[in-house]
């Protein structure tokens, strides 16, 4: 699927990848992105240069017809994993899937943020991630999207041609804190240092609260 669509999108877009090559090619990894738009997952999976797995919803995975079918195979070839946004247990169930890539030596892709950012600022994250990391020993690597908003507008189905920049930062190793992952205060200490992270590479204004989802 990459073989495919990344040379398309290279030329359509024309992306800008910064640092790309700070990525360990194996070992279990986690991306840890800002989020500005819904084509923000396609940019990743098109130029981490390895596959990348991210969370899809479980509903996305159960259409029917050709159409439905097409659109669950689309997705798993880029790396998504359903899960079941509606359930009680989603933000567990969404750990132990990410936790599952990890485990098996894989790259999982994160927005800390937990949804779009709707006025531009890069909003508090939450602590999935730094649960993931701790409870892995997988590296984190920063990553910023900038002008992915531009491409997909929000309430635009179609994507536009714009150019965009995705720069990869230097991978952080948490394992100075193996073993106190079920310290809330460390877990919160390792979130803030991601989110401080990307809010260097994207240059965004940060805000210490968490960002509303928008009403369905």
């Amino acid at each position: 699927m990459r073989f495919l669509l990344a040379p398309l999108a290279r030329l359509l877009w024309r992306p800008v990848v910064q640092g790309v090559e700070r990525l360990p090619a194996r070992g279990p990894l986690i991306l840890a992105a800002n989020h500005r738009a819904a084509v923000d997952t396609a940019v990743i999976a098109l130029t981490a240069r390895r596959p990348v797995a991210f969370l899809g919803k479980a509903e996305y995975f159960v259409g029917r017809g050709i159409r439905g079918r097409a659109l669950a195979r689309f997705l798993t070839a880029l790396g998504y994993v359903p899960v079941d946004r509606a359930s009680a247990r989603a933000g567990l169930d969404a750990l132990h899937a990410g936790r599952s890539v990890l485990e098996a030596g894989g790259a999982f892709a994160i927005y800390p943020e937990g949804t779009r950012s709707l006025d531009g600022r890069l909003h508090r994250g939450h602590t999935g991630v730094a649960t993931l990391a701790l409870g892995t020993g997988a590296l984190v690597v920063p990553v910023a999207l900038l002008g992915t908003e531009r491409v997909q507008p929000v309430g635009k189905k179609l994507p536009r041609l714009r150019r965009v920049v995705i720069r990869y930062g230097e991978p952080l190793d948490f394992s100075r804190y193996d073993g106190l992952q079920s310290a809330p205060a460390i877990r919160r200490a390792v979130t803030d240092q991601i989110m401080d992270a990307i809010a260097t590479l994207s240059q965004q204004e940060y805000v210490d609260t968490y960002h509303e989802r928008p009403a369905a």
